[in-house]
């Protein structure tokens, strides 16, 4: 049971380390075209593979061919889209295919260690989850507290051309506003 257990626990933290990756700009389209077809033939491959085993082993292979795909494919939707929302679906879709690898390998299990296994398998998948949703959640209110700063700088700016007068008031008012988003 202690080495299932252990295994449980550390695919759990590898799925972890999987759905966080980093991620840069808005990429290519070329790019994720390149990395969704990579990732079908991918696929194709570790499915065939998949074929010479039987019962529930075959089940974990296909499990764990697809979430080598869905991976794949959203790490590479989320690089070409670049925003917060398409990282936080990214990490939710791998969460959820570790969960479904997760839970074929619980099923060679019998009685309350497939219980246990199956109990690990959710835990996991609702933490990737709730990672995914406050690093989303953080970045907005990073982005609304940036925002705030830029118009209270602006207030300011503005309230500084109330000393000025004629031409020179209205350049300045209008510098002020530019700094407005």
């Amino acid at each position: 049971m202690k080495k299932t257990l252990s295994m449980v626990v550390i695919a759990a933290a590898s799925f972890g380390f999987m759905a966080s990756p980093s991620f840069a700009a808005a990429g290519s389209k070329a790019d994720y075209d390149a990395a969704k077809t990579k990732a079908k033939a991918d696929y194709k491959a570790a499915k065939e593979k998949c074929d010479g085993l039987k019962d529930n082993a075959k089940d974990i292979c296909e499990a764990e061919a697809k979430a080598a795909r869905v991976k794949t494919e959203a790490d590479a939707e989320a690089a070409y889209k670049g925003t917060d929302k398409a990282r936080a679906k990214a990490q939710e879709d791998i969460a959820e295919a570790n969960y479904k690898v997760a839970k074929e390998k619980c099923d060679d299990l019998k009685g309350n260690e497939k219980d246990v296994c199956e109990k690990q398998a959710k835990a996991a998948k609702k933490s990737a989850e709730a990672d995914a949703k406050a690093g989303k959640e953080h970045s907005d209110a990073r982005r609304d507290a940036a925002e705030e700063k830029h118009d209270a700088a602006a207030a300011v700016q503005k309230e500084k051309c109330d000393s000025l007068s004629g031409e020179e008031k209205s350049r300045c008012i209008g510098q002020a506003n530019s700094m407005k988003r």
